[in-house]
Order: C-alpha cells, then sequence, then structure tokens
C-alpha cells in the first residue's frame, strides 16, 4: 500500500490551498483517513481525521477553517485549508488504516509528507 499527498506549497497568510491523498496497492477496504502535520523540534499532531462513515474530527486550532472530505472510490482524502496563517507553516502527512487482499487486519500506513509554508 502507498500513500501519495500533493498539494502542498506557499501561500500569503490568509490564502487556501487543497491537499490530496490517494491510497493505491491491493487494498480491500479503508477505515480512518487524516492528516497530521510536524514542524521541525515538534512531535507530529494530528490536524482532522475522517471515519469511513463520515464522521470527522479536528484540532482546536483548525476548526472552521479546515475540511477533511474523502472519496471512497478514488481511495482519496482531502484537507481544504482557508484562511491560513503563518503558524500552519508545516510538513503535512497523510494517513490512512487499510486492510489488504493479504491481511485483512487494519494497519496504519503514511504517506511522503507535503510542506505547507504560509508567508508574505
Amino acid at each position: 500500500v502507498q500513500l501519495q499527498a500533493s498539494g502542498g506549497g506557499l501561500v500569503q497568510p490568509g490564502g487556501s490551498l487543497r491537499l490530496s491523498c490517494v491510497a493505491s496497492g491491493s487494498i480491500f477496504s479503508i477505515n480512518a483517513m487524516g492528516w497530521y502535520r510536524q514542524v521541525p523540534g515538534k512531535q507530529r499532531e494530528l490536524v482532522a481525521r475522517i471515519i469511513s462513515v463520515g464522521t470527522t474530527n479536528y484540532v482546536d486550532s483548525v476548526k472552521g477553517r479546515f475540511t477533511i472530505s474523502r472519496d471512497n472510490a478514488k481511495n482519496t482524502v482531502y484537507l481544504q485549508m482557508n484562511s491560513l496563517k503563518p503558524e500552519d507553516t508545516a510538513v503535512y502527512y497523510c494517513n490512512a488504516d487499510v486492510s489488504t487482499y493479504s491481511n485483512f487486519a487494519y494497519k496504519s500506513y503514511w504517506g511522503q509528507g507535503t510542506l505547507v509554508t504560509v508567508s508574505s
């Protein structure tokens, strides 16, 4: 299973970006999908998470600004980020709990990370 994240870049404060992450491989089912972020010297933190039935949760600092969604047919999770702030600058990683045809137990997989820089 591979997770490929894209959509990061440089944006001015107040701007928007949309991150995408596609899961590929011998996938039987995906339960939760999420986005985490990490800045140098700090622990990776959960930004947003969505489970298969659509329930979402967000870290308090992004509530009302970020929206997580998923397309189950495409094994893809999105993160729409609006009203971006300099403190949102980080490497964003996607994560998914996936069961495969070779091992039906769910296992956590990570994407490679995409850099989001919010700066004027």
